[in-house]
């Protein structure tokens, strides 16, 4: 192309359009990355679900449930029936809901719950969850805890439950839930959006714990506060 010399490009200008071009070209090769690596990432975490039920690999002091899933409650009453643990908590009990509501639901299991298992209204998020296990398992004195939760929600709630409480050994044990069993998670748009969701929320737990771990409620965790008297199980049912 002939340019005259009134509508030939300067070197300034002829430098900027090139600038331009390279942030272009910085900006589509970090996006890649990016995806890359939350693709890379994802795949990872999908390592993590389990995808079969597996038996907690030893006993344990106690047992924390976490609510929220289908048949969650329910597996935690037989790991304490079956002996996997002195006693139960069951975390994020709607504030409303009671002993009562558990025992019509899960009628087999009024002895269990009359001896041997403690209620937590207070939790609302998994955060909260891992406050109240820690303050549930100090005024007990437990050291160790099976943790019960549905298999994709089961990473993050490590996450949340090993910084709580990092001198506490904790033992998995995911559940599976039906829709899991009966079709590949791959094959169900909800199920894929369910387990995106779930991976991003890990990635912020990961990343609020290793870089200042701020505690619930926005505040840095101080530490366990001293233990109350503990409870009987039926202090709880009101």
């Amino acid at each position: 192309m002939i340019y005259s010399t009134e509508t030939r490009p300067s070197d300034a200008a002829r430098e900027r359009a090139l600038r331009t071009r390279w942030r272009w070209r910085a900006v589509k090769l970090a996006v890649l990355a990016v995806v890359v690596a939350g693709s890379v990432g994802f795949v990872w975490f999908l390592s993590k679900v389990l995808s079969t039920v597996e038996k907690p690999s030893r006993t344990a002091d106690g047992i924390v449930v976490l609510t929220g899933g289908s048949s969650r409650v329910s597996d935690a009453l037989e790991l304490l029936a079956a002996g996997y643990g002195q006693r139960l908590l069951i975390s994020g009990v709607h504030p409303a809901s009671g002993y009562g509501e558990i025992q019509r639901t899960l009628p087999e299991s009024q002895a269990l719950l009359a001896c041997c298992v403690d209620l937590d209204r207070s939790a609302v998020n998994t955060r909260s969850n891992a406050t109240e296990t820690r303050r549930w398992a100090a005024e007990r004195g437990f050291r160790s805890l099976i943790v019960v939760t549905s298999n994709y929600h089961m990473p993050r709630a490590i996450v949340e439950l090993s910084h709580a409480m990092p001198d506490i050994e904790l033992v998995p044990f995911a559940v599976i839930g039906d829709k899991w069993r009966e079709e590949p998670w791959w094959t169900s748009g909800a199920a894929l959006r369910l387990l995106l969701s779930e991976y991003v929320k890990y990635l912020f737990a990961e990343m609020r714990v290793a870089f200042g771990g701020v505690g619930q409620g926005g505040r840095p965790d101080v530490g366990i506060q001293p233990p109350a008297p503990a409870k009987p199980a039926t202090a709880f049912a009101n």
